[in-house]
């Protein structure tokens, strides 16, 4: 038995049947009164997932990768990146459709694996979630500092601070409307910058000059050049460009796995998890696939204005968009589109303060977290996690000290490392589904939700994703520098630490296929799901404008 012993067997009927592999309470839904409120409705969940996937990476982190790969390195790596995403988002929506439950990533690695990964794999997410919100609250202060520096960073971070706080005390409800618009601007704000960028290109510039695909020439493209003064190998230096792309684009894609914590407080999850699973893979393609593309096609790669970790000058003008404005003469869009920016990554900072505080009270539930954490008000809001969460908000603070430049690098690099990790055990723990499911004579077809190209798809995004994770620091070797090799490669120590700690002192092993438990709390999950859809049909049929809302 892959478990420790003296566990509480606990007894689920829901197939008639009694599960005895020695698994406790924590694997039981918590009672309703006292835990998250369902109340995130299907087009909410979709636009948080956007919502919070489109941040700094894109619009802001994109400009350095830029500099690097080139127009053509750019988007190779962020179409490779995009589609090992894409495998990671279809098996995180396989497993969440089946159990949708309230215990986030870290209980279907306690279910499907071993309760030790469950353990380090929860507070792996949260450590990053710990991390990410901060580092948004930085680039937040950063894009108002491109209007005036006579007010204190420090100022803008406290507002901040408060402002996403605030929304994420007042509910499920209040949220979950506020990041739908919040995410609708950001939609119509990147369609219009991809427009924008596409018109500029064609000529519809001050200058009307016809862009094209001069940038993909010589010296600009098609392949940047990254560390050639180092390694003096023009070939080399090409690759190293590319690969530099690679953990640019895992940074910006981070946080796309998002909806899969949403599905604890998702209306008739079954149904609306899978879908909006499917819209965000097809919305980020346009958005990051598209944008990096276009961005490519009107900001020259060696353009002294992007963003790069060794430059001192921040700013939203720091923003390959802002800089293709700048430069073809267009002189007021420059401020529209840093106002869009400012609301980017409010946005995402608000949705990562969502996220952690729900990570914590998923672990507290579980028993893998102080018990307070999983405390929660009448509205569902699980507020001594919120508090704890926000308090690290204070970790922005450094930028008074260091640049703003140098600790969003810094953040960067332990943002993506987490969300590596995050990502392969979420590929792992999918692998080990699928073998329990055979293992107990269950086929994927009766799935409210199977995922395409399985089993391989799982194994190749937890391969590629270990690859580019184990080399993502090499950089900090040439020349080899201290704090940039230890904020890359840390969080891996520190998720084996938790993990081991975990195993010994637990002394779990790595359940069987046979074991593992595919049943219990699924008909708790089950008679919410029954009792919301008697809900809605006890409301009647839904008018044409209705349906079109809802689609949206």
């Amino acid at each position: 038995m892959g478990h420790p012993e003296g566990k509480e067997v606990v007894h689920d009927q829901s197939d008639g049947s009694a599960i005895s592999n020695g698994f406790d309470k924590a694997l039981l839904e918590p009672p309703i009164d006292d835990s998250l409120h369902r109340g995130l409705k299907a087009r909410q969940i979709s636009m948080i997932a956007l919502g919070g996937a489109v941040g700094t990476g894109l619009i802001i982190g994109s400009g350095t990768a830029l500099q690097r790969g080139g127009p053509l390195g750019l988007l190779l790596g962020y179409s490779f990146v995009g589609f090992v995403c894409y495998l990671v988002m279809i098996a995180l929506g396989e497993m969440s459709a089946f159990l949708p439950h309230k215990k986030g990533f870290s209980g279907y690695a306690t279910r499907f694996a071993d309760p030790a990964l469950g353990f380090a794999l929860g507070w792996n997410y949260l450590i990053k979630y710990l991390i990410v919100t901060p580092n948004n609250i930085n680039a937040a202060g950063v894009v108002v500092q491109y209007w005036t520096q006579k007010v204190h960073i420090a100022i803008w971070m406290v507002i901040f601070i408060l402002f996403i706080f605030t929304v994420n005390l007042l509910g499920v409800r209040v949220f979950g409307e506020l990041e739908f618009w919040f995410s609708s601007i950001k939609v119509i704000a990147l369609l219009g910058m991809l427009l924008m960028g596409i018109i500029i290109d064609l000529g519809g510039n001050p200058r009307h000059d016809r862009i094209g695909f001069r940038y993909w020439r010589a010296p600009n493209g098609p392949m940047g050049s990254y560390l050639k003064d180092q390694v003096h190998d023009g070939h080399l230096a090409i690759f190293f460009g590319f690969w530099a792309t690679l953990t640019n684009a895992l940074f910006a894609y981070i946080g796309t796995e998002l909806v899969g914590v949403t599905v604890g407080e998702a209306q008739n999850p079954r149904r609306n998890i899978p879908i909006a699973i499917r819209r965000t893979f097809f919305r980020i393609l346009v958005f990051y696939v598209g944008g990096v593309f276009v961005i490519g096609l009107i900001v020259p790669s060696t353009n002294n204005s992007l963003f790069l970790a060794t430059k001192s000058k921040t700013g939203a003008a720091a923003s390959p968009f802002v800089v293709a404005t700048t430069l073809v003469g267009i002189k007021v869009l420059n401020h529209i589109i840093n106002a869009a920016i400012l609301i980017f990554v409010m946005s995402a900072a608000n949705s990562d303060l969502y996220i952690g505080s729900r990570t914590l009270y998923g672990l507290a539930v579980e028993g893998k977290a102080p018990v307070i954490f999983k405390k929660v008000n009448r509205m569902g809001v699980p507020w001594p996690s919120l508090i704890m969460c926000t308090l690290f908000c204070g970790l922005v603070f450094l930028n008074v000290k260091s640049s703003s430049a140098k600790v969003f690098t810094w953040f960067v690099n332990l943002v993506s490392t987490a969300g590596a990790l995050t990502w392969m055990c979420i590929a792992f723990c999918h692998i080990r589904f699928m073998k329990a499911l055979k293992a107990h004579g269950l086929t994927r077809e009766n799935l409210p939700y199977k995922a395409p190209f399985q089993p391989w798809g799982s194994w190749f995004a937890l391969i590629a994703t270990a690859i580019i994770t184990f080399f993502k620091g090499f950089d900090t070797f040439l020349p080899f520098t201290v704090d940039a090799f230890i904020t890359s490669y840390i969080i891996v120590p520190i998720f084996f630490a938790l993990w081991l700690g975990y195993k010994l002192y637990h002394r779990t092993k790595l359940i069987s296929s046979e074991d593992v438990d595919l049943v219990t709390g699924k008909q708790q999950i089950d008679e919410e799901e029954e009792k919301f859809i008697a809900e809605q049909e006890a409301l009647g049929p839904r008018s044409t404008l209705r349906k079109f809302w809802d689609s949206l």
